[in-house]
């Protein structure tokens, strides 16, 4: 079975918004669907996707588990972006937590150091 995920976080100002989650995510393919939405490919079948929904506004929870979390928590900070929070799990994985201008949470995750 062929699943898409689309991950969705609301937003209240749909400008900002974009204009941070262009900076966090950095050079990836987006496209907007309509003109209350923007959406991030992360890969293949795998969206991050913004919704202006001022309601609904700073509640999101979103994680992604990225290959090379070193090189992508770099990249986000060399483009502006710090990290919140970082933490080391007892079984060595590694969380970065990042909250864009609403407040919603959006997890970076990580092997820990030293794996492939």
């Amino acid at each position: 079975m062929e699943i898409d995920l689309f991950a969705g976080v609301a937003v209240s100002d749909l400008p900002r918004a974009v204009a941070w989650f262009d900076r966090f995510l950095g050079d990836v393919e987006s496209f907007e669907p309509n003109d209350v939405e923007r959406v991030w490919t992360l890969s293949e079948h795998r969206h991050v996707y913004v919704e202006l929904q001022p309601e609904h506004a700073g509640h999101a929870t979103v994680t992604l588990f990225v290959g090379d979390y070193d090189g992508f928590v770099a990249a986000v900070s060399r483009r502006g972006i710090e990290p919140e929070l970082t933490e080391t799990y007892d079984n060595g994985v590694r969380k970065a937590l990042y909250r864009d201008p609403d407040g919603n949470e959006i997890g970076v995750g990580g092997a820990p150091a030293g794996s492939s």
